[in-house]
């Protein structure tokens, strides 16, 4: 039965005409056939990664974010997903990550998202096929307060790249804005801070630890019913970091499809891939969305604002 929903809820919803149109835009692949760049490009593949993982196109992308299933025990509506050992865990991860990165240009760069509880086992795969520059903690603020533990509200990203003496940064166009709280004047002038209309802030570079997301809620139009949603302003950080303008972003584990909605906001080039039907239409969904609003929920302007500012809320 569908959910009853509030009249401000701003959840996807799909109608079953939505669905019988949208699936005409997925990319089902044909059985043991190799795949060509030109023919993913752009295009949600509907399959499960272990059919298609060894006719992908060698090289062809800028950027890989990936978003894998925890080692938890979850419901992906219909799809489950169980935890194991950590050992179980790390053969699951090697059975397909250097696969995965052999889809990776020799200048790309690679994010790979986990919990406290796999992010051992992420470090030890990402050493092993790639060169780690990094590990970007983000406050994943949501939920109720644990009862008999420490209350979960941390998520790490680990980063790689295959060449660390060939690959793209783009530091500039990840600055956040903060309002400043104790403004310094030298000779009767601000400095490194601007007035605005709307207080005192500074561009600040970003570090590696983030506390400027906002996980994905029932009033946000960017909203779906998946389970481990992730944001797309966490999205469009790593995308605009790493992935020059016009570039190609994959992700291998694309749910409801967040990635390549960013990738289409951003200008670059996406490919996705997703077993879930249900979750392939709702990606296909929000593309058609974006194309009509291509604003990203505290990003505005080329600048990353604070969360809980004035202009991190979207109409």
């Amino acid at each position: 039965m569908e959910k009853e929903r509030a009249k401000r809820n701003r959840t996807l919803t799909l109608t079953d005409n939505d669905r019988e149109e949208l699936i005409k835009r997925v990319l089902i692949p044909k059985k043991n056939k190799p795949l060509t760049p030109d023919e993913i490009r752009n295009k949600t593949i509907l399959a499960d990664l272990f059919d298609v993982i060894d006719y992908l196109p060698a090289n062809s992308a800028d950027l890989i974010i990936i978003d894998p299933p925890y080692n938890l025990t979850k419901n992906f509506h219909g799809f489950k997903f169980t935890s194991s050992t950590d050992d179980e865990y790390l053969a699951y991860l090697r059975s397909w990550f250097s696969k995965i990165v052999s889809v990776l240009k020799p200048n790309g760069s690679l994010y790979l998202c986990g919990d406290w509880k796999c992010t051992a086992a992420l470090q030890r795969v990402m050493s092993e096929n790639l060169t780690i520059l990094n590990r970007i903690t983000w406050q994943r603020e949501k939920g109720r307060a644990a009862t008999h533990n420490w209350k979960n509200g941390m998520e790490d990203i680990w980063y790689g790249v295959k060449n660390p003496k060939d690959y793209y940064f783009n530091v500039d166009a990840v600055k956040i804005k903060r309002r400043v709280l104790a403004p310094y004047r030298e000779n009767g002038r601000p400095k490194d801070w601007e007035q605005t209309g709307d207080g005192k802030f500074r561009l600040t570079g970003p570090s590696n630890f983030w506390d400027d997301i906002s996980v994905p809620y029932w009033s946000m139009p960017e909203n779906t019913d998946h389970p481990t949603q992730k944001p797309e302003k966490l999205i469009a950080k790593l995308m605009l970091a790493s992935c020059p303008p016009g570039g190609v972003v994959f992700d291998p584990f694309l749910g409801s499809g967040t990635t390549s909605v960013v990738a289409k906001k951003l200008g670059r080039n996406y490919i996705g891939i997703e077993m879930n039907t249900e979750y392939a239409l709702w990606a296909e969904k929000r593309l058609l969305k974006a194309e009509q609003s291509p604003a990203i929920q505290g990003y505005t302007n080329g600048v990353f604002w604070e969360r809980n500012s004035g202009k991190q809320m979207l109409d």
